[in-house]
């Protein structure tokens, strides 16, 4: 029972964090570790999780998204596959020892992209031009990351969007949304069929995930932005510190 309050308390806490600001990921996973799932499965679970969120936030960004040109859509899209596929691909092969060493370096990286994610984009747009635009490698390489480990998934997305100059931020967030969505598609997927998902959990924190989302945009509304930032990241550096002490113990 005492599991089952934990995963559904993280799970409802992501939903209203990724519908505010994001870093979802930085209760769920943890989360699930606490209760004593291995971390490569928890992590695996821990994106079938928030998965219904990208859907939604795709279809509420779905006039944004139709300014794309379609061949465009579907050229990143099939890129964002391959890059996911692959980094899926790697946490199957992964085992619980080698992840959990890379856990609190994954965790803390996330967390300081996340806390200066607006700097990171106000760089990015400093050096406009300075990848190419819609160029395949760099997204393959962000959607390797992104099936590997989702943390900061989006802040890293919106800073590479920037680096291909583009300016307006609701198609940055739209395309953001949609190929977050299509990476996570392949990851479950992947994830499904390797066997990695603890679906009990999977299942709960979902619905937990959604109802999380919902309510995300009331409180979006009366919390200041920046107050929201900060807790994020002492959730996320917390973590951080938490699974560095077990590394090391």
């Amino acid at each position: 029972m005492v599991d089952l309050i934990v995963i559904i308390c993280a799970a409802f806490g992501a939903g209203v964090l990724n519908t505010i600001a994001g870093g979802g990921t930085f209760l769920t996973f943890p989360a699930l570790v606490f209760i004593g799932i291995p971390p490569v499965t928890a992590n695996a679970t821990s994106a079938i999780a928030v998965f219904p969120g990208y859907l939604a936030g795709a279809a509420g960004f779905k006039k944004e998204l139709q300014v794309f040109d379609r061949k465009q859509l579907v050229r990143l899209s099939l890129i964002t596959l391959a890059g996911g596929f692959a980094g899926s691909l790697l946490l199957l092969i992964s085992s619980n020892e080698a992840f959990s060493i890379l856990v609190p370096f994954l965790l803390f990286g996330a967390t300081l992209t996340f806390l200066f994610g607006d700097k990171i984009r106000l760089w990015a747009e400093s050096k406009r031009r300075a990848v190419t635009p819609f160029g395949a490698l760099d997204l393959f390489l962000v959607s390797v990351y992104g099936g590997y480990f989702n943390g900061g998934l989006g802040i890293i997305l919106l800073a590479l969007f920037a680096l291909w100059a583009m300016q307006d931020i609701h198609e940055m967030n739209g395309l953001k949304n949609g190929l977050s969505f299509v990476l996570s598609a392949i990851s479950v997927a992947v994830f499904a069929i390797g066997g990695l998902i603890e679906w009990q959990s999977a299942i709960v924190m979902m619905i937990a995930a959604t109802v999380g989302g919902y309510a995300g945009a009331p409180i979006a509304r009366a919390l200041p932005r920046q107050a929201v930032r900060i807790l994020i990241a002492f959730v996320g550096f917390m973590m951080s510190a938490i699974f560095f002490w077990r590394l090391i113990a």
